[in-house]
Parts: C-alpha cells; sequence; structure tokens
C-alpha cells in the first residue's frame, strides 16, 4: 500500500563504489607502480609499503584490493603481460611494415624503453623467473604461460615472414620464436645488469642475421 512516505534505502557500510579500472583508481596505481617497482627489483625483496608509497595509496588500504602479497604478485603478473601483448601486437600486426620490419621495430622500441630508464629497468617475467626458487610454487605456472604466449605471437609474425620468402620456406617458426625468447631474456638479464645495451644489440643482430645468413645460403 502506498502511504506517501518516501523510503530511503539504508546506507552501505564500507568504502564507496569505484571503477578500479581507471588509471587514477587506487588499484590500477599499486598495479602500476608494482610493476615499475618489480622490473628494478625483487618480488621478495619489495615491501608493500613501498608500492603504497609509490602510488599514493593509504597504507591501510592494501588489503582491501588484494587478498596478499601473492594476489598482488599474480595481479601484476597479469598486469604486465596484458601490457606486453599489446606492445608486441602493436609490432607484430603493423601492416605498413614487412614482417621482419616488425620483429626489427619491436625490437628497437625494447631498447628505447629501457634507455628511457637508463637500463635499470628489465622484464618483470624475467626478473620473477630469477627468483623462483623463493617465490610461491603457483608462480611457475602463470610466467611459463606468458612466455609462450609471447613465444605463440613470434611464431605467426615468423610464420608471416617465412610466407613472404623473408626466411626459409622449411624454417621451423615454433623453435625459432622459442630460440628468439630465450635470448631474449637472457640478454635483458645482461643489459640490465651492466647498464649497457651491447648484450641487447648483440643478440639482436646475430638472431636476424643468422636468417639472413640461411636464407642466403639457399638461393
Amino acid at each position: 500500500m502506498d502511504t506517501g512516505e518516501t523510503v530511503v534505502a539504508p546506507r552501505r557500510r564500507g568504502r564507496p563504489r569505484k571503477d578500479q579500472s581507471q588509471p587514477d583508481a587506487p588499484r590500477a596505481r599499486l598495479l602500476r607502480r608494482g610493476v615499475a617497482i618489480l622490473t628494478e627489483k625483487g618480488f621478495s625483496a619489495v615491501r608493500i609499503e613501498e608500492v603504497l608509497t609509490a602510488a599514493e595509496v593509504p597504507k591501510g588500504s592494501f588489503y582491501y584490493y588484494f587478498g596478499s602479497k601473492e594476489d598482488f604478485g599474480f595481479a601484476l603478473i597479469d598486469e604486465y603481460a596484458d601490457y606486453f601483448a599489446a606492445k608486441l601486437d602493436r609490432w607484430f600486426e603493423d601492416q605498413t611494415l614487412t614482417p621482419l620490419d616488425r620483429l626489427r621495430a619491436f625490437i628497437a622500441d625494447a631498447r628505447q624503453g629501457m634507455a628511457r630508464h637508463e637500463f635499470r629497468r628489465g622484464c618483470l617475467v624475467g626478473n620473477l623467473g630469477q627468483e623462483m626458487g623463493a617465490l610461491p610454487p603457483s608462480f611457475r605456472d602463470r610466467l611459463t604461460a606468458v612466455l609462450r604466449d609471447w613465444e605463440s605471437r613470434t611464431a605467426r609474425s615468423l610464420t608471416a615472414a617465412r610466407d613472404a620468402g623473408e626466411i626459409p620456406a622449411d624454417a621451423d617458426c615454433v623453435r625459432l620464436a622459442e630460440f628468439f625468447w630465450i635470448g631474449w631474456e637472457g640478454a635483458v638479464l645482461r643489459t640490465k645488469l651492466e647498464r649497457d645495451p651491447a648484450a641487447l644489440d648483440t643478440f639482436a643482430e646475430q638472431f636476424l642475421a643468422m636468417i639472413a645468413d640461411d636464407t642466403h645460403e639457399r638461393q
């Protein structure tokens, strides 16, 4: 029965709702700053307080957004995986370049990104892999899945290069992609260690030369 009175819903307790996917949202800031820090430091060595301070998020808020530091680690891996997959797609799907030039463009962009931070930052996935013995075992499968995804994207790009006649018709693009990422991660680690791009340049030049030399030998 309508009594004419206005019914006011009780106020919900807790924090006001906010779209945490927005760039200025606390959770998004924690992920963004967490990724930046972990490209320089190890996960085990990073304190939650350090990330909270860098993200300008109140110290008591962390467990509102993440159940544990392990959950935060998983979210950071996913954040970095999404970011890097978008970077690969931006270059590998650029139809204005030949397939091998797409790979060269990705390499140049990644090198420039490291140079912008004076080669202090490396690959978050590679960094976590280096300290796997001190991390929760659950991280292993997730990190491996990310690397496999990068290899798959690279294999598709190399397949396009094969179809375009830029590499031999019988090239095993899956194995080449695996070889690329095994060598690339090592080169990134060496570059970060020495604060010098020589290792990155050497690997990239030799990988591309290896394919080109093989092509020329078969012509």
